[in-house]
């Protein structure tokens, strides 16, 4: 199973437990809500799914890897309790709460959120005085003598043996109580996430090439050797910060994040050359429709991996303004709710201080839900960009209303009317701005390359990327439906891959 069916497989199960019926209880008994056990190589995305989850479902998030907990810190810590049984006194040892369940309970007292995931990793790897209790809660949830809160699903995961030294193997009785998903390690799987969460070109650009480089665990004489998703993924963040720095990148700086010399000095190798290209291409000027005739002579000489580099950076460039312009529409249309409602009330004869108090309630209230995923570990990246442009501009909009002193609610809805219709107008005049990029990279790529695979490298990113999909809905692009009737993409897909597979080969 590759990690993108674990996650809807995790994600549905998740729906389910969580299903409740007419009387407001859960469907499944806490008791038979059997924990999913995800089993997979280290660095392949576990913990990153279960934030998509949590996010995707707007319920709250809890992770904990088992081995650093002990038995005392997991079950809680025993104390002393005076206790009468048939008029005879006693003294009995109690738990205080696990850190764990007070965890879960600390997080729905912040968030207000009271449904959740609990994802305990490496769970395989519990110490030797905590291993009994696990049984136990498996079944029941239970730590000692406090129970998980119902509303909320458990999710494990671990390493196989050969990749952990530290790694208990369960028993039967134990795996009979679990759902036990085998994940494997998958490139074109991890692609589509790194496409949408803008992983560097340079990496994927590499990687496309050299799909055996993804993932790699192994012996050599010198040690162990690894490269993990992850560390593409910080590498990848890592390599724009320095970009940015104008700090040079070298061997040592990414032997930090992918653990084999040979590859460390291939990617590096590689990462030289995509720089030159960047420089040699100018790429703006391309989008720009200001491109000279000698970056096209010098493409049309280019070999192919030349070519794959120069269509990754001039997509991704690209793609960057998309999902800006997707997102503005986004929050614009977000903004609209909140706008009918302050025009509902001017209409009704409301005053502006009423209009005053109800659109600055609105950005409260926007504020603290914001805060509230948050806090429960279920707020996007996107989605807290996206909130925060609506509170600036509902909070713009409540100061420019103080300003003007507007007497009526008809006069200071007309004053935030204005600052809409002056951001939607922004808004067009980009849209037309990225169209014309659109449409210039279409000609770029038609005036060098022609109908060739260069072509259907755009065709398929353009289609494969969410905001590039969506912006093409939207506004139309006849270069990308005369172009794609044309190559009829789905027929010529295979040939193209053969030759990326092909370069795989190559040493770079």
């Amino acid at each position: 199973m590759n990690i993108k069916e674990a996650k809807n497989y995790i994600k549905d199960s998740v729906k389910i437990y969580l299903k409740k019926d007419e009387e407001g209880e859960y469907r499944i008994p806490i008791v038979r809500q059997r924990p999913i056990f995800l089993l997979g190589a280290p660095g392949i995305g576990k913990t990153a799914i279960m934030e998509q989850i949590a996010q995707e479902l707007g319920i709250a998030l809890v992770s904990y890897s088992m081995t650093h907990h002990t038995r005392q810190s997991a079950l809680g810590l025993p104390f002393i309790v005076h206790k009468e049984y048939d008029g005879k006194s006693y003294d009995v040892s109690e738990y205080t709460m696990s850190e764990i369940i007070a965890s879960v309970y600390d997080v729905m007292a912040q968030s207000g959120i009271k449904e959740g995931i609990l994802f305990l990793d490496e769970i395989n790897c519990v110490s030797e005085t905590l291993a009994p209790s696990m049984l136990q809660f498996l079944q029941y949830k239970v730590f000692g003598r406090h129970q998980v809160p119902e509303g909320w699903v458990i999710v494990t995961a671990g390493n196989p043996p050969e990749y952990n030294k530290s790694v208990r193997e369960f028993d039967v009785v134990t795996m009979d109580r679990l759902k036990i998903l085998e994940i494997e390690a998958d490139y074109g799987i991890w692609k589509e996430y790194a496409r949408e969460r803008g992983v560097h070109t340079a990496i994927l650009n590499y990687l496309d090439m050299k799909k055996e480089d993804f993932y790699q665990v192994e012996t050599t004489v010198k040690g162990r050797s690894y490269i993990t998703a992850r560390g593409w993924e910080d590498l990848s963040e890592m390599l724009t910060l320095y970009e940015e720095e104008g700090i040079t990148v070298e061997e040592s700086f990414v032997g930090q994040y992918l653990r084999n010399e040979r590859v460390v000095k291939e990617f590096t190798a590689y990462y030289d050359l995509y720089q030159k290209y960047k420089n040699d291409y100018k790429v703006e000027e391309i989008l720009s429709g200001t491109v000279r005739e000698q970056a096209k002579d010098k493409a049309r000489k280019a070999d192919f991996d030349e070519r794959l580099s120069l269509m990754g950076m001039l997509i991704d460039r690209m793609q960057q303004d998309i999902k800006e312009n997707m997102l503005s529409a986004e929050i614009l249309n977000e903004v609209m709710n909140p706008l009918r409602a302050l025009k509902a009330k001017a209409e009704s004869g409301a005053g502006a201080q009423e209009l005053l108090q109800q659109i600055g309630q609105q950005a409260e209230g926007r504020r603290k839900s914001m805060d509230s995923l948050q806090k429960a570990g279920a707020l996007a990246v996107r989605d807290k960009r996206k909130n925060r442009a609506i509170i600036k501009f509902l909070s713009e909009c409540e100061k420019r209303m103080r300003i003007q002193e507007a007497g009526s609610g008809a006069e200071a809805f007309a004053q935030v009317k204005d600052s809409f219709e002056a951001e939607v107008e922004d808004y067009k005049q980009k849209t037309g701005e990225v169209k014309e990029k659109l449409h210039n990279l279409f000609q770029f790529v038609e005036d060098t390359f022609g109908s060739g695979n260069e072509m259907l490298i755009l065709l398929t990113e353009c289609t494969a990327q969410t905001d590039c999909a969506k912006f093409i809905s939207m506004y139309g692009c006849e270069d990308y439906q005369r172009h794609n009737e044309e190559l009829m993409l789905t027929e010529r897909s295979d040939g193209l891959l053969e030759q990326i597979e092909a370069l795989g080969e190559l040493t770079i």
